[in-house]
């Protein structure tokens, strides 16, 4: 597609948009900008050394930054290669959008296919696609335009809202609920019993876990991970949250919308999380643990209290992120800091 059409595809891009046709090339594809060749788009965000990387590309077109104090140096230099660009407010919002436009998903033809199980009790729309080898149980209901890959899984009572994706080897159990447009990925498990036991003197006795989950609108799920139902009540995700490849959520853990939660996070039992919160990777919570609206855990630290509402922490056990950086700082000097405190304690006891 020419570039000046795949510009009509971008939402950020209006009448007045600063650009540069050149010749208008012909976009077959996208790459990163240090590996795009000819005949592909890439991007720039703000950031040190763009022209450097700019005059290096060997893209045709690029998406550039609207603002900063290269911006203008970027779009010159950018017109004197011969590259055709648009400068844009979000050029990784623009370059995602582009993506959808230069690699179309084609949509599954709706249907059931041969090999698959399906309870007749399941009520499934017409327009869904149910993959070979699919097995969907009692009292299931999958909404309008669904698509079930192959080999996936749906226990008794599983509600799919309109626009579901549920990917090859993921399960979903008993009562789990999804709305609007969730993704879950393979070998992703939804619903699986919460780690519930009761200790006694014989040893321990299992804890019957009859609650559900409950992931709302637009939810995402990566592969192999894990979102355990309550032994009462449910689990939540909260609409727009989206869960990286393997993070285990235990049971009665509650989320808000819109929350970001990278791989290998584990999340105890009875958590919660407000709205936009973000958790890097291997970043821990403890039971019931807190996280206030907006916070931010970097990656591996270790939540056990409360996080209040816009705090940035990280360290194990995690600390204000400005304290921790502080202290991380002369981590590597302990050993001579040791070495001195002895000597002066040696000076003052002779």
């Amino acid at each position: 597609m020419r570039f000046s059409t795949l510009l009509s595809r971008l939402s950020g891009v209006t009448e007045t948009t600063p650009r540069h046709l050149a010749d208008d090339p012909e976009i077959q594809g996208a790459h990163a900008l240090d590996q795009a060749s000819a005949g592909q788009l890439s991007f720039l965000e703000p950031g040190n050394a763009l022209a450097a990387a700019l005059a290096a590309s060997g893209a045709s077109a690029v998406l550039i930054p609207a603002k900063g104090e290269e911006a203008l140096i970027l779009q010159q230099q950018a017109s004197a290669r011969g590259l055709a660009w648009v400068a844009l407010a979000d050029p990784r919002l623009g370059f995602a959008e582009a993506l959808d436009a230069l690699y179309p998903r084609a949509p599954k033809a709706a249907g059931i296919h041969a090999s698959a199980v399906v309870d007749p009790s399941a009520v499934l729309a017409a327009s869904a696609h149910i993959g070979a080898h699919v097995v969907i149980g009692a009292d299931v209901q999958v909404a309008e335009h669904c698509t079930i890959h192959a080999n996936a899984t749906l226990y008794d009572d599983v509600v799919l809202g309109e626009g579901c994706e549920i990917h090859s080897g993921a399960v979903l159990h008993p009562g789990s609920r999804l709305g609007k447009g969730c993704v879950v990925h393979s070998n992703a498990v939804i619903g699986s019993e919460g780690f519930g036991f009761v200790p006694t003197a014989s040893g321990w006795r299992k804890m019957p876990q009859t609650g559900q989950v409950v992931l709302e609108d637009e939810v995402e799920v990566g592969c192999g991970s894990t979102i355990d139902r309550p032994s009462v009540g449910e689990t939540r995700i909260g609409a727009g949250t989206k869960i990286d490849n393997l993070v285990h959520i235990g049971h009665g853990v509650t989320t808000g919308r819109g929350c970001a939660l990278a791989a290998q996070v584990g999340i105890a039992g009875g958590a919660r999380l407000g709205n936009g919160v973000i958790l890097a990777g291997q970043v821990g919570l403890a039971n019931k643990a807190v996280m206030g609206d907006r916070s931010i855990a970097s990656s591996k630290s270790g939540i056990h209290g409360e996080v209040a509402a816009g705090e940035v922490v990280s360290g194990y056990p995690a600390i204000p992120n400005r304290l921790w950086l502080r202290c991380s700082a002369v981590f590597n000097k302990l050993p001579e800091l040791a070495k001195a405190v002895r000597q002066l304690d040696k000076a003052s006891h002779p």
